[in-house]
């Protein structure tokens, strides 16, 4: 067997249900692949394991800092690494799951000695997409940086802003930066990959909104208000650009009704779904098996590949 288990998917796919399952069969601890599982108080909006979840194995990298603090890809590499080596330690099968791509693809082609940028010059950015657009950002990276400029879609903002924002810092192409990779992934991986069968994300839009529509009707708002009331937040912190919060927060402060708000995170989680299985079905696995998202008993795929 492998070092480690991966279970990769979009949002919605049934990713932590079949880790716990898997966790059930086998002695193993969860290691979350999740950038807002990491946040304390961010219970309902990330869908949270409940009490009962976390108690079928131990998990890992859930409620590691405050809303107002930064956990970065590089954080979760070192963190991942080190918690893959304890837990065999104990004789336990670590399962890293989730979908936060950025920290997936940190951890197995390690990291470019990318520079950070400053809150100032994020604001800056920040400030510059929302008056004149996230695709007139894009443009910009056009003769900054041709390379990132054809990759990048115009709505992706998170890699627009970061790349612009290098380039600000620098007055280097963030690309420039590629060129000199860290250390590949230091542990041998299983990888179960769940997609929706023939691309098709018509039932994963309809799991996206009911999920999310029950995420309202526990209190999502209310949470959100409760942040707001302890921390002072605002849309440039990586807590709050999670999606959900953003377009929440932005209600609480009178952007959007509450019926837009609804839209639009739905939009925003479909978005991030078409996104992640894009990078799931363009990239290279050590030892990947494709899981249907629809299929029902995907659990036993897992154990008989694994032989268990």
């Amino acid at each position: 067997m492998s070092d480690a288990i991966v279970i990769l998917g979009p949002t919605a796919s049934g990713k932590s249900a079949l880790a716990l399952n898997l966790a059930k069969h086998i002695k193993a601890e969860i290691i979350s692949l999740d950038s807002a599982l990491i946040y304390k108080g961010m219970d309902i909006g990330t869908a949270k394991p409940s009490k009962e979840e976390l108690a079928i194995c131990p998990h890992h990298l859930i409620d590691i800092i405050d809303v107002d603090e930064s956990y970065s890809a590089a954080n979760f590499r070192e963190d991942c690494i080190r918690l893959v080596s304890d837990i065999k330690a104990r004789g336990a099968t670590p399962i890293i799951c989730g979908g936060t791509m950025m920290y997936y693809k940190a951890l197995v082609d390690g990291l470019s000695p990318l520079p950070q940028t400053d809150e100032a010059t994020r604001a800056h950015v920040q400030a510059l997409g929302d008056s004149k657009g996230w695709t007139y950002v894009h443009s910009l990276l056009k003769d900054i940086d041709p390379i990132l400029y054809t990759k990048l879609a115009p709505n992706d903002k998170q890699r627009v802003s970061r790349a612009y924002e290098v380039y600000l810092m620098t007055n280097k192409s963030m690309s420039s930066f590629f060129k000199d990779k860290g250390d590949k992934c230091p542990f041998s991986r299983e990888e179960f990959v769940l997609l929706p069968k023939n691309n098709d994300r018509t039932n994963l839009r309809i799991t996206i909104r009911e999920r999310f529509l029950k995420m309202i009707e526990m209190g999502l708002v209310d949470e959100v208000q409760d942040l707001l009331n302890r921390y002072s937040l605002n849309l440039n912190m990586p807590s709050m650009r999670c999606v959900g919060y953003r377009q929440v927060f932005e209600y609480l402060n009178n952007v959007y009704s509450f019926e837009e708000m609804i839209e639009k995170s739905i939009n925003a989680t479909s978005q991030l779904a078409k996104h992640q299985m894009t990078w799931l079905r363009g990239s290279l696995f050590a030892s990947r098996t494709i899981l249907d998202i629809e299929y029902e008993d995907n659990l036993s795929i897992v154990l008989k590949k694994l032989n268990c």
